[in-house]
């Protein structure tokens, strides 16, 4: 019977057949979809996320009013003169002439507009040491930074001057410009060097180039076609370049490791004497199997994050579900194609030495965690112990976890002159950097009440302690919008500054602003804009993390058709990501070992990252997951004890397992590279889970729990019988495998 025909059901086990019988045209249908995406995607173009789009709450309001106003607000430029020592002040002939230089300067560049001179906006420090000159950029503020280059140069050239001052100009086209120069190639090459570690590492598992390149194919045509299918959503969802960085890495993830467990088993198939049709028939219906279930628990967690009502989060979303659902479809059709029209030929390409040393499928990577496995089995219960208390005490420094969006100086700390600028300027003008905005609506912004109002505003702002001033008024009469921009007390500190913002909301708007009859007064800014992200976000957590936890378990429950499976999985994953929780904060917030990354001095944790490490760790965790559990059904289902079962299931997959984690890990740790802490956190955390996940998780916790559980791994109470039965029951009718074997050959014993 080894060979002879065996009929399977399910899904993957159908369509992998198929796909097998009708190979060219399976083929041509997965090339005639990427070429059609693409071109729908291209001819659609890709509508982002706009700025009135980004929050709900007071920041949202603000951009809704400017954007329906037809405000294009220009970006703003400040030049920081500072005496250098002690002597010179803003009064001295000396700083006036200086002063006098810049206005002259910038305005014959014929770049900017409204230079205006701190003796006349009384923008000078307390201690007369330090005074701005503000100025706008002509054209439209989203592309500033390429046209402030003169800008710059003739600032630079006031300097060289007058050596007495200090004179920086810093303001959002020339932050743009300086990160546009300093980091713009950053996630480019990250993207770009992401796909030859995946075919480096795919070359050592595999040992054969056809089989290595294979995998990353998949992933590239998966992503592309996923970019097009990007551009035709957007026109329902809007999409965003932090979505597409995000898609890239799923997808590259994902349809790397789909394909590496059907190409294993089918490998594996084969040299253990099935013929290749039988082979492909076997990795369709148990690996293909795994893969639909993985891909959809993957997609459910992604889902997840379409409840935050966070724009730039359903966006992340939405793209990594599409790219895993696509991934997944090409992993069951087209895959099975690719490997029928190639046969032994997926063997071209072999590496000397490494090629024969992996003729053996793989088995020689399993060693050591044969050793490890028959510890584990002898003692699980200290095996738990140990695992648990380890993940247990990591996970600990999460309790203390403090988010917040990072700071200029946080974000890439002081390697660039214009951050010393920042950290100069706010030192002088506490806010200054990033005043709070109010954003003013009135029925007649020149009405009486109204510039009475404006008016006790401003006072009370710097009365009321939230401001020192000074307190900016710009009127826009044709649209009956006013602007005020206030410099919050903190500056640069975030909970300081966030409890002005307080004050301003609180206590200044309503007794001001807020007694006219029909008035809007939104207060938005980079300050108010983290504090109604953090509001909003927490809200999203609960919804959140019950609707990916629930969605997981039930689909575990139904695909396993064990309520003890099901509940172990979502400990097991907790787990996981708790100890990727903990890793960042040590790391990050306390400065544990941060050296080691070039994260010194952060010390919080960028707001969106813990919610999007859950729904990410929790998906992608679920691939391993649900691969070693299907082996270990599938051998207890032909016979074996449920310990050997395990002792097969976890030796049989180390390899693959541990293959797929190592290309995850490397892919991303590139993030983790990057000059942004905030990618570095984000590279950091999802390296560090992958890692745990597929070594303490799945080689240690995962086969103790189930040898201590025995038989109740099975467990479904009766009452559950009545379920959909997602299972796959062909492994009964290959019973003509080879017994499973263990590195030295022999039988593993039932």
């Amino acid at each position: 019977m080894g060979n002879g025909d065996i009929r399977v059901r399910g899904l993957a086990a159908r369509a992998g057949g198929w796909s097998a019988r009708h190979r060219w045209a399976a083929v041509g249908i997965w090339v005639l979809f990427v070429v059609l995406a693409m071109g729908l995607g291209s001819a659609a173009g890709r509508v982002d996320v706009k700025d009135s789009d980004q929050l709900k709450g007071e920041t949202h309001t603000a951009a809704r009013i400017v954007e329906d106003a037809g405000i294009d607000e220009p970006a703003g430029e400040t030049v920081l003169l500072q005496a250098r020592g002690g002597g010179l002040k803003a009064t001295d002939p000396e700083f006036r002439d200086a002063v006098d230089a810049v206005v002259r300067a910038v305005e014959g560049t014929g770049r900017v507009t409204e230079v205006t001179s701190p003796y006349d906006t009384k923008t000078i420090s307390k201690d007369g040491r330090s005074a701005l000159v503000q100025f706008d950029v002509r054209g439209e503020s989203d592309t500033a930074g390429e046209r402030i280059e003169p800008v710059l140069k003739a600032v630079e050239g006031v300097q060289q001057d007058h050596e007495s001052l200090r004179i920086e100009e810093i303001g959002g086209a020339s932050m743009m410009k300086t990160f546009d120069d300093a980091f713009g190639d950053d996630f480019q090459k990250a993207e770009y060097s992401a796909v030859p570690v995946a075919l480096g590492i795919l070359l050592i598992a595999f040992g054969a180039l056809v089989a290595a390149l294979l995998p990353v194919l998949l992933a590239i045509t998966a992503i592309m076609a996923t970019m097009g299918l990007m551009g035709v959503v957007s026109h329902v969802m809007p999409m965003s370049d932090t979505a597409n960085s995000v898609m890239l890495l799923v997808g590259l993830a994902v349809g790397v490791d789909y394909c590496l467990f059907y190409l294993r088993r089918e490998r594996e198939e084969r040299e253990a004497g099935r013929d290749a049709q039988t082979a492909l028939r076997i990795a369709a219906a148990t690996s293909g199997r795994a893969i639909v279930v993985s891909g959809v628990t993957v997609c459910v967690a992604m889902a997840g994050m379409l409840f935050t009502g966070l724009a730039e989060f359903e966006a992340m979303g939405l793209a990594s579900l599409m790219v895993v659902a696509v991934a997944m479809v090409g992993s069951v059709t087209v895959l099975p194609a690719l490997l029928s029209l190639l046969g032994e030929r997926v063997e071209k390409g072999r590496l000397p030495f490494l090629g024969r040393r992996k003729r053996s499928g793989g088995r020689q990577d399993s060693r050591f965690w044969t050793a490890v496995l028959r510890r584990v089995l002898a003692k699980p219960v200290a095996a738990v112990v140990v695992a648990a208390g380890a993940l247990l005490a990591i996970s600990a420094p999460a309790l203390g976890m403090k988010t917040q969006q990072l700071t200029l100086d946080q974000e890439f700390g002081d390697s660039l002159p214009i951050v010393q600028t920042y950290n100069r300027l706010n030192d002088a003008f506490p806010g200054g950097s990033e005043p709070a905005e109010v954003v003013v609506k009135a029925h007649d912004i020149n009405a009486p009440e109204v510039k009475s109002a404006l008016a006790d505003f401003r006072d009370r702002a710097i009365s009321s302690g939230a401001s020192r001033g000074p307190v900016e008024i710009k009127l826009h009469d044709a649209q009956n919008v006013a602007f005020v921009y206030v410099p919050l007390v903190g500056g640069s500190d975030q909970d300081k500054a966030g409890a002005s913002l307080d004050t301003l909301r609180d206590e200044v708007r309503p007794a001001t602003l807020g007694k006219v009859d029909g008035l809007e007064a939104p207060i938005t800014g980079q300050v108010a804009g983290s504090k109604d992200f953090n509001d909003q976000l927490a809200g999203a957590v609960v919804p959140v993390f019950a609707f990916v936890v629930v969605f997981a378990f039930v689909l575990m429950l139904l695909s396993f058709r064990s309520l003890t499976i099901a509940i172990t999985s979502i400990v097991l994953n907790l787990l996981s990501v708790g100890a990727a929780y903990g890793i960042l904060v040590a790391v990050f917030q306390h400065g544990w070992g941060a050296s080691l990354v070039g994260a010194e001095g952060v010390g919080a944790i960028i707001t969106w990252l813990p919610l999007f490490l859950f729904v990410i760790l929790f998906g992608l965790s679920m691939d391993y997951h649900v691969f070693v559990v299907s082996r270990i059904r599938e051998a207890r289902l032909r016979g074996l004890a449920t310990r050997d079962a395990i002792r097969h299931g976890v030796v049989t997959t180390a390899g693959v397992v541990t293959s797929a984690a190592v290309i995850m890990v490397a892919v991303f740790a590139i993030f983790g590279t990057l000059s942004m802490q905030s990618m570095k956190q984000m590279g950091v955390g999802l390296a560090a889970a992958v890692l745990i996940d597929a070594t303490i998780i799945r080689g240690v916790l995962l086969p103790a729990v189930m040898a201590l559980l025995g038989e109740r791994n099975w467990y479904l109470p009766t009452w559950l019988h009545r379920l959909p039965d997602l299972t796959h029951d062909e492994t009964p009718q290959v019973v003509a495998a080879p017994a499973a074997r263990d590195d030295e050959g022999e039988p593993l014993k039932v």
